[in-house]
């Protein structure tokens, strides 16, 4: 239990007595809930300092809140709030008085199936803890730092991107976020004003959509049809300003664009000089191809990069927890994203940057995604077993083999709703296709997402069975 500050604690001069006042003040912060059940009590040495009265005052007040079961006393150790509080409290204190019952603990988001974890006990926490402690010690990194990021780790996230992505940038351009969101957010702000209309894939990333909704923006649904994607007549025909894709594995239908859909996009972009906010989700984990140059590098090799902002994070590839990712933007929009990043958030966690700069250039990065994209494919294939046993026709995997989760689709039966809220009921999380819809549109069936990067390899086959007894 944290220790209990005496903070703004003032005597009431009212009282007859200075133990007397002691004892009402904390008498009354013990009812009013503001000094914590179980929490510890300054000694009555430093108590009696803070207000500069006697000791012996305190020691007498300390006593008599023990002697009425307002504070219990432990040998060797202290004073600490009563967990269990008078009797005579509890009768007189009203139902609107009582502070808010609140959990001990967070409620757990990485449960079976959750979409969007990685395999969260697979990470290599030792050499993260050790390239942590490398730098936690330098003074140098503690103050201060560029709103642009650590120039060591611009540095690798830009060879890494060129190597793996193809991506046509330099460290110059390359901004370090507080993960993909606020990337998505500072692209937004960069190139668009309030009312500006974004073409955006439906369904879709959330967190993208409200986005959009926060920045009072005007959100134009792009339909994604299963296994073909979206429509390129559709956004060649667009009047929106900008257009937001995850090209290498739609998320949540798992569609990928080929190089020539990319190129007409990005024709459409630079004819019409509309942006391109392209989202590389999923790009390191494909099973079934090789993946595709990014969109970014495609539009570099003939000189369109200027209206492509490439977002990334490194979530999906290490923990969710670290909350870093990057933007990397055409050159003469760096100086306006700088701006609004020293606005939303000023500069981001040093010692981590530095950490990461490390983890990457010294190849432990790529050694780990080398070994989760083994993981994750034969987590991939255990699920489309488990799903094809046990649902057998009844449900149908439209999304491809890649990333870390799959797409269910199923034309009769329970609704996809009640089937998530079923399967919660179990100790299960997963998605209805609704949470990623900005509306509806013309389905007729049901759908449902759901994730297997951090459900262990053996629980798989059991947990789709009990989602199965509620299907």
């Amino acid at each position: 239990m944290q220790p209990i500050d005496i903070g703004d604690f003032v005597l009431d001069k009212t009282k007859s007595s200075r133990q007397s006042a002691v004892f009402h003040g904390v008498r009354e912060r013990i009812i009013d809930g503001l000094w914590a059940k179980g929490g510890k009590l300054p000694s009555t040495r430093k108590f009696a300092s803070e207000l500069g009265i006697s000791r012996n005052t305190v020691i007498l007040a300390y006593e008599q809140l023990v002697a009425e079961g307002y504070i219990t006393s432990v040998k060797s150790s202290g004073y600490y709030v009563s967990v269990d509080l008078p009797e005579h409290y509890l009768i007189q204190t009203s139902p609107q008085t009582h502070t808010p019952h609140l959990p001990e603990f967070e409620p757990n988001l990485n449960k079976a199936f959750a979409p969007g974890e990685p395999a969260l006990n697979l990470f290599p926490y030792t050499k993260w803890q050790r390239l942590l402690q490398r730098h936690v010690s330098r003074d140098f990194i503690a103050g201060n730092r560029s709103v642009q990021g650590d120039a060591n780790l611009r540095h690798a996230i830009s060879d890494y991107l060129s190597s793996s992505r193809s991506v046509v940038c330099n460290p110059s351009r390359v901004i370090i976020t507080s993960g993909a969101q606020q990337a998505m957010i500072i692209a937004l702000m960069s190139v668009l004003k309030p009312q500006d209309k974004v073409l955006m894939e439906n369904p879709g990333y959330a967190q993208m959509r409200k986005s959009l909704n926060l920045l009072n923006m005007q959100l134009e649904p792009l339909s994604v049809k299963e296994k073909s994607g979206p429509s390129m007549t559709d956004i060649t025909s667009s009047e929106a300003q900008a257009l937001y894709l995850t090209p290498s594995n739609q998320y949540p239908m798992g569609t990928t664009l080929n190089t020539e859909q990319r190129l007409k996009i990005i024709e459409w972009a630079y004819q019409n000089e509309r942006w391109v906010i392209e989202d590389d989700y999923d790009s390191e984990f494909q099973f079934a191809h090789r993946p595709y140059t990014s969109m970014q590098g495609l539009a570099g090799k003939i000189g369109h990069d200027d209206r492509v902002l490439y977002v990334g994070s490194f979530s999906k590839i290490m923990f969710n927890g670290l909350r870093l990712g990057y933007l990397v933007v055409p050159e003469q929009l760096v100086p306006r994203c700088l701006e609004i990043k020293d606005a939303l958030s000023g500069d981001s966690p040093s010692h981590t940057q530095a950490a990461l700069a490390d983890f990457i250039m010294e190849g432990d990065l790529l050694r780990h995604i080398r070994k989760m994209r083994r993981t994750y494919k034969i987590k991939y294939h255990a699920m489309i077993e488990a799903i094809e046993r046990t649902f057998g026709g009844r449900v149908q995997v439209i999304s491809q083999p890649a990333g870390l989760h799959v797409t269910l689709k199923w034309e009769n039966g329970i609704n996809e709703t009640v089937w998530c809220e079923r399967a919660l009921e179990l100790g299960i999380i997963i998605r209805p296709l609704t949470y990623y819809e900005s509306q509806k549109g013309d389905r007729s069936w049901h759908g449902a997402v759901l994730g297997f990067g951090n459900v262990p390899l053996e629980d798989i086959d059991r947990l789709i069975n009990k989602l199965a007894t509620v299907f």
